[in-house]
C-alpha cells in the first residue's frame, strides 16, 4: 500500500499570550509573556505564586451552555482548539472518516479536586454524581469526539509532557497509512491544584519566569492551554487548495528507563536520531530547533547535551529557540504548542525568541534565539518533547509552500 505524506493544514490556539493562531503567533514573535499572578486558586501556602493563566476564555463562545456544565476546563480548551482549527482548515471534513487523539498530563483533575473539596466539606451526598464522569482522563477525547461527531478511532495519551506530540504522531500515521481521511490532534492541560502543587514540592517552580538555557535559570513556570492541528493527506490539500503549514515527515519515540523525573541524555540522543531516520532526514539538513528548553537545571543541561551529540560542531548555528519562556510550561499542551509554532515559523520564516535570557550558560551554549525574534529561513524543523518516566518524542516538519 502506497504511504500517503500527511501535512497540517489547520491550527487552533487557547494560550496565556493568545486566543487564536494570529493572537498567539502576534505575541510569540513579539515576545510576549503570559505569565502572571495565578487567580484559579489560591497560592498563599505556596512559595510561588505565578502562572501562565489562560485570560478571558469564554467557553460559551464555542459550546452549547448546557454542555459545559458536564465537562472540565480541559475538555472546554481541546473542544475550542479544535474548533478554531476545523475553521482555520477551511474544510467540510467528514466526521465519519476523522481520527482524534489528545494528550494531557493532568486529564481533568480540576474535576477531582471539586469532589475532593465537597467530600471534606459535607461529606459524599453533596458530591454531583457528573463529576465521576468528567474527572475520567478519557473524558477529553469522548467530550471532543461527541462535540464534533467524529466517529473514527480515538485515542487519549497520558505520557504527561510529551503527550500532546505522542498524539501527533499517532494521527500521522493514522492518515499516512489511509487509515482515516483526517485526524484532529494535540494536547490539553488546564490549570490544576495537584500539578502547581506537586512541582513546588519538588522545587522546581521559579518565582517569578522562566529563565530557559540562562545560567540563573531556578525553574518552570507552570501554565495552562491547548493546541490542535488538523492533519490530512497533501493530495487531499492539494486538491482542495487548503493552506499548507508545512508537512511532517516522521517522528522518534524513546523512554530513558532510567529514573521518573531525571532526563538521561543518551535518551534523548536515541529519540532525536530516530526522529531523523523515521523522517529520512539528515541532521545537517536541520534549519531549527523547538526545544522542550523547561528552564530547570537538569533538563536544559541534559537537552543541550544531547543536541550536541547528535548534531556535532553545527550545533551553535541552529537556533533552538524554547517558548516556555512566554507561555509557561502548558504540560501536554507545551508540545502541541511548540508544534504548532513550528508550522508558523516554517510558513513565515520568523523564529520567535527565547524571552527572560540575561546570563550565559557554558553548558548550554546553544543558539537559543535570546529575546528578540529573527528572520530565518527554515525548510525543515525539529521539535522536541520529554516528560517525567523518560518519556521522549521528538517530529521533524518541513515547509511546503513558498512564503508570502
Amino acid at each position: 500500500m502506497t504511504k500517503k505524506r500527511v501535512v497540517v493544514t489547520g491550527i487552533g490556539v487557547i494560550s496565556s499570550i493568545g486566543i487564536g493562531k494570529d493572537a498567539f503567533w502576534d505575541s510569540l514573535i513579539k515576545g510576549k509573556s503570559g505569565v502572571s499572578k495565578i487567580t484559579a486558586y489560591d497560592t498563599s501556602e505556596h512559595a510561588t505564586h505565578n502562572g501562565g493563566e489562560v485570560r478571558g476564555f469564554d467557553p460559551e463562545s464555542y459550546i452549547n451552555k448546557r454542555k459545559i456544565r458536564f465537562m472540565g476546563r480541559t475538555s472546554q480548551f481541546a473542544i475550542a482548539a479544535a474548533k478554531l482549527a476545523i475553521s482555520d482548515a477551511g474544510a467540510e471534513i467528514d466526521m465519519l472518516k476523522t481520527s482524534i487523539a489528545v494528550g494531557t498530563t493532568m486529564g481533568e483533575a480540576c474535576q477531582l479536586e471539586k469532589m475532593d473539596k465537597l467530600w471534606l466539606g459535607s461529606g459524599d451526598a453533596s458530591i454531583d454524581k457528573e463529576l465521576f464522569f468528567q474527572y475520567l482522563t478519557n473524558s477529553i477525547s469522548a467530550n471532543l469526539a461527541i462535540e464534533l461527531g467524529a466517529s473514527g478511532s480515538n485515542r487519549i495519551f497520558g505520557n504527561a509532557c510529551a503527550a500532546g506530540n505522542y498524539a501527533i504522531g499517532y494521527g500521522y500515521d493514522v492518515v499516512k497509512n489511509g487509515k482515516a481521511d483526517v485526524a484532529i490532534v494535540g494536547g490539553a492541560d488546564s490549570f490544576s491544584r495537584i500539578a502547581f502543587t506537586g512541582f513546588n514540592q519538588f522545587a522546581a517552580v521559579a518565582p517569578d519566569k522562566c529563565q530557559p538555557f540562562d545560567k540563573n535559570r531556578k525553574g518552570i513556570i507552570v501554565g495552562e492551554g491547548a493546541g490542535i492541528l488538523i492533519l490530512e493527506s497533501l493530495e487531499n490539500a492539494k486538491k482542495r487548495e487548503a493552506d499548507i503549514y508545512g508537512e511532517i515527515l516522521g517522528y522518534g519515540l524513546s523512554c530513558d528507563a532510567y529514573n521518573m523525573t531525571n532526563p538521561q541524555t543518551d535518551g534523548i540522543v536515541k529519540c532525536m536520531e530516530s526522529a531523523l531516520r523515521d523522517a529520512g532526514t539528515d541532521p545537517d539538513e536541520i534549519d531549527y530547533i523547538s526545544t522542550h528548553g523547561t528552564g530547570t537545571i537538569l533538563n536544559d543541561k541534559a537537552e543541550c547535551a544531547a543536541i550536541k551529540r547528535v548534531f556535532g560542531d553545527r550545533y551553535k548555528k541552529i537556533p533552538a529557540n524554547s517558548i516556555k519562556s512566554m507561555l509557561g510550561h502548558t504540560m501536554a499542551g507545551a508540545s502541541a504548542l511548540e508544534a504548532i509554532s513550528c508550522c508558523l515559523t516554517l510558513k513565515e520564516g520568523i523564529i520567535p525568541p527565547t524571552i527572560n535570557y540575561e546570563a550565559p550558560d557554558p553548558e548550554c551554549d546553544i543558539d537559543c534565539v535570546p529575546n528578540r525574534a529573527r528572520e530565518h529561513n527554515v525548510d525543515i524543523a525539529l521539535n522536541n518533547s520529554y516528560a517525567f518516566g523518560g518519556n521522549n518524542a521528538c517530529l521533524v516538519f518541513k515547509r511546503v509552500n513558498k512564503r508570502r
